[in-house]
């Protein structure tokens, strides 16, 4: 079997418009937090010069939000109230597992200019890869914005779903749908500029705001689908990490591909 690696880096060098704030404590400076620490807490004393080389271990401090680097959003991040079941929209602390460990499909959509990709797109796409998602298939949009990843245009232009295109999906049964782009909807301002210009707040959103009537989650902000070998035959998983409450969480998305 062969692991692919889907993920981007969470990485604070790199362009954000919320930025990453890393913050390292070497292993000598651990070794001192740890001191401070046994003596505030635990009343104890111990100098860190009986430690071998005065170190103890290294510690990352990171400030982010949950939408940064590879992530899954939850039915919570749509929206307070959901239009089925109980009416309250699950954290991704209370995702079913097995969403999240599925077979895959990729549906190359490189050749869309910067806006929506609709319904009879995506089905087009199906008949060219000769393949329709089965029900818990999880889909992967392959846009090329990744590429641009790290750079202000990384988050302008690319190109999303509208609201029948996550429809067809979710009708098909589709309940995990993924992007190498910022976002599965279209970039915010290709979204304000046709919302300004014609005033229909359909174009508001439409990816996201479905999932305030059907429970579904997105993963965004993939990489390297075009080293998928095929445009099916592969397992993604992606387990969320499990923020208590969270309308987010990280992945390290892969695909395993048996040889």
């Amino acid at each position: 079997m062969r692991l692919i690696d889907l993920s981007s880096a969470v990485d604070a060098t790199a362009y954000e418009p919320d930025p990453v704030v890393h913050e390292v404590l070497t292993p000598r400076q651990g070794a001192e937090h740890m001191s401070t620490e046994m003596r505030t807490h635990f009343g104890l004393e111990f100098s860190p010069e009986e430690l071998p080389d005065g170190e103890f271990l290294s510690l990352d401090r990171i400030t982010l939000t949950s939408h940064t680097g590879t992530h899954v959003d939850a039915p919570s991040h749509y929206g307070s109230r959901a239009g089925y079941g109980d009416g309250v929209p699950r954290h991704i602390d209370r995702m079913p597992l097995d969403w999240f460990c599925r077979p895959g499909i990729v549906l190359d959509l490189t050749d869309a200019a910067t806006g929506v990709v609709g319904a009879a797109r995506l089905e087009k796409e199906f008949e060219r890869i000769g393949r329709t998602p089965a029900p818990m298939d999880i889909v992967l949009l392959r846009t090329g914005a990744s590429a641009r990843a790290g750079t202000p245009e990384y988050f302008t232009e690319f190109a999303g779903l509208d609201g029948p295109a996550v429809h067809l999906l979710l009708d098909l049964g589709v309940r995990v749908i993924g992007t190498d782009a910022f976002s599965l909807d279209a970039p915010f301002t290709d979204i304000i500029e046709r919302y300004r210009r014609t005033g229909d707040r359909s174009v508001l959103w439409p990816a996201h705001f479905a999932g305030r009537d059907r429970e579904y989650c997105q993963i965004e902000r993939l990489a390297n689908l075009d080293a998928l070998p095929a445009p099916y035959g592969f397992t993604v998983v992606c387990f969320p990490v499990k923020i208590a409450g969270a309308g987010a969480g990280w992945t390290r998305a892969v695909a395993m591909v048996d040889e």
